[in-house]
């Protein structure tokens, strides 16, 4: 290993002061330490590692997915399903990591195109979802769904997530969605505060073309991993599929995903 990359949510001080102490102890064993993300481009790195909360390590495996980059997460925040380790077990876990104890896990993603007429297309690749939400206050928007050409289903709500298995337990989670193991190829479709006693969640194949678009008189807000919001007028639509990339998560083998669903979803 020649090159390390650290992604940080600067934010907090005790990153900071952590961040000195990563850069020592992996300096001591003759590894170039990389402290900006940006620098990864383009850079022969062996692995990143991510210190924040799950928003952190959704970005920096996001970066690193194009150029086949693995990324091992630091929790520093409260809950961190995606993250690998506490902030108190960094050194004895990077250890492992040295020594090549440990294993790649493949994370779906998808590729979201924000398609309209006239207008050149937008496209972004997320990690955990896409999220469509009323704009105002003003009633409730009907979304519809169309899957892989075919008219399926029509939500009358206050929005609508299409989510990973890694988004499973995020948003989709607290809007009533199922949680679907990362190891499962499949897209879910989770109404917000549904007002029909028929729409439900749906688990779908990740080979499924989901066409999204709402009703012809409203407009809807529309985030990308909680990134870069858009406005999706009538006439437009968002067409998501699985991406070609993977995200690469760095696991130790110390927690299975049901011991990490009973830890993190116990009652605090």
């Amino acid at each position: 290993m020649k090159k390390v990359g650290l992604w940080l949510n600067s934010s907090k001080p005790e990153i900071q002061q952590l961040t000195v102490q990563l850069t020592r102890w992996l300096s001591d064993r003759q590894l170039e330490v990389l402290a900006d993300g940006s620098e990864t481009e383009n850079q022969d790195i062996s692995f990143i590692i991510s210190l924040g909360g799950d928003g952190t390590l959704l970005k920096a495996a996001r970066e690193a997915a194009a150029m086949r980059i693995p990324v091992l997460g630091v929790n520093m925040g409260r809950l961190g399903f995606l993250c690998e380790i506490e902030k108190d077990k960094v050194f004895v876990s990077l250890e492992k990591v040295l020594s090549g104890d440990y294993q790649i896990e493949e994370r779906l993603m998808l590729n979201v195109v924000l398609k309209r007429p006239g207008k050149k297309d937008k496209s972004v690749t997320v990690l955990n979802d896409v999220v469509f939400s009323r704009e105002s206050d003003e009633g409730i928007i009907t979304i519809k769904v169309n899957l892989s050409g075919e008219p399926s289903l029509s939500y009358p709500a206050d929005g609508l997530i299409v989510a990973t298995p890694t988004g499973s337990t995020a948003y989709s989670l607290s809007a009533g969605g199922p949680i679907v193991s990362p190891d499962v190829e499949a897209i879910i479709i989770t109404p917000i505060a549904t007002h029909s006693l028929s729409a439900r969640p749906m688990v779908v194949s990740d080979h499924e073309t989901i066409e999204v678009e709402v009703d012809q008189d409203r407009t809807c807000n529309v985030n990308f991993d909680g990134r870069g919001r858009k406005i999706l007028f009538p006439g437009e639509s968002v067409i998501i599929t699985k991406s070609p990339l993977k995200a690469l998560l760095i696991r130790l083998g110390s927690r299975s995903f049901s011991t990490v669903i009973r830890e993190k979803l116990r009652d605090r």
